[in-house]
C-alpha cells in the first residue's frame, strides 16, 4: 500500500487526523526516563503506548535524534509505532543534489530507518527531490507555506509572475505528484494561506504543523488540510502537535508520578482529536 492508502486506513480506524510530533527534547524529559539507557526511546515508548489510540500518524524530527544513541532511539521508536499500527513520517526537510539526495532517501528503505514518508525542502528543484519522489510507496511532504514567523520572509516574496513563491511551489508539487505521493507542508498559523494553496492543489493532502504550542487555526487547519483521495473512506490530511501534547504532563503531573505524566500526553491527544473532529 502507499503512504497516502495507510494513511487514510489508520484515519478512519481511529477517527483521528492527529499527528503527534515526537521531539524528546533532552533537556525536558522527565525524571522516570532519565536514567534509561536511550532516555529518548524511553520517552517515546511511553508516549507512542498513551497516545497511539488517538494518533493517525507520528512526525519525529530529526532535529532530536542526530547523534548515535539518537538514531538508535529514532529506529526503536519507528519501529514500536509501526507494531501499534501507525505510521511514521519523520520531519527531516531534506534536499540536496546529486549522490547526496540518494542517501538522504534511503532513510525511507528497510534497510534505513524504515520511515513511511518524509519533508523535504524544494529550495534546490525537482532533481534534489526525485530520489523521494521515485519511491512511490512513500509520501513526500514539500514546504510550502511554513508555520514560523520568518517564513514569510522568502515564502511570500513576489514573483514575476506576480504569485507569491509559496503558490509557486504548491503548483510545482501538483506537477511533480505523478506517482500520487507527494503533500505540502502548510502551517495553521497562516490560515488565508491555507484556503489560498487549497484552491491551487484541490487533490493534495496536507501537513498542517502550528496547531497547539503555536496556536494556530485548528477549524482551518481540518476545512483545508484535509483533501478527498479516490478510493478512500475518509478525507486524508494531518493535523501535528509536539509539545502541546508530549510535554503536556509538565503541568498537570505531580513529581514522581509518571503514570500521571505520560497519560497526561494521552489526554492531549484525545482532546485535540475530538477538538479537530468537530470541523471534519
Amino acid at each position: 500500500m502507499s503512504f497516502f492508502e495507510t494513511l487514510a486506513d489508520r484515519i478512519e480506524s481511529t477517527d483521528s487526523v492527529v499527528s503527534v510530533g515526537l521531539d524528546p527534547d533532552p533537556s525536558r524529559l522527565p525524571d522516570a526516563v532519565a536514567d534509561a539507557d536511550l532516555p529518548r526511546w524511553a520517552f517515546n515508548r511511553r508516549i507512542i503506548d498513551a497516545t497511539h489510540e488517538h494518533a493517525a500518524c507520528y512526525k519525529p524530527n530529526a532535529a532530536f535524534y542526530e547523534d548515535a544513541d539518537g538514531w538508535r532511539a529514532l529506529e526503536e521508536t519507528i519501529a514500536y509505532a509501526h507494531g501499534k499500527g501507525v505510521p511514521v513520517l519523520l520531519d527531516a526537510k531534506r534536499a540536496d543534489i546529486g549522490n547526496t539526495t540518494r542517501q538522504y532517501a534511503e532513510a525511507l528503505d528497510d534497510d534505513g530507518l524504515g520511515a513511511d514518508a518524509i519533508t523535504v525542502n524544494p529550495y534546490l528543484g525537482r532533481d534534489s527531490l526525485q530520489p523521494f519522489l521515485d519511491r512511490e510507496e512513500k509520501g513526500v511532504f514539500v514546504l510550502c507555506r511554513t508555520s514560523n514567523p520568518g517564513g514569510s520572509d522568502l515564502q511570500d516574496l513576489e514573483l514575476a509572475s506576480g504569485e507569491p513563491l509559496y503558490e509557486r511551489v504548491a503548483a510545482l508539487a501538483d506537477v511533480w505528484n505523478e506517482n500520487d505521493n507527494v503533500g505540502l507542508v502548510v502551517g495553521a498559523t497562516a490560515s488565508e494561506e491555507l484556503a489560498e494553496v487549497r484552491e491551487i492543489v484541490p487533490e493534495i493532502p496536507f501537513l498542517v504543523p502550528g496547531v497547539g504550542a503555536q496556536g494556530g487555526d485548528a477549524e482551518a487547519a481540518v476545512e483545508h488540510g484535509l483533501a478527498a483521495r479516490p478510493g478512500a473512506e475518509v478525507d486524508v490530511g494531518i493535523v501535528n502537535s509536539s509539545r502541546g501534547i508530549i510535554f503536556a504532563g509538565e503541568e498537570s503531573s505531580r513529581p514522581g508520578e509518571e503514570g500521571t505524566y505520560f497519560g497526561a500526553a494521552g489526554d492531549a491527544a484525545k482532546r485535540l482529536k475530538k477538538r479537530l473532529n468537530r470541523y471534519r
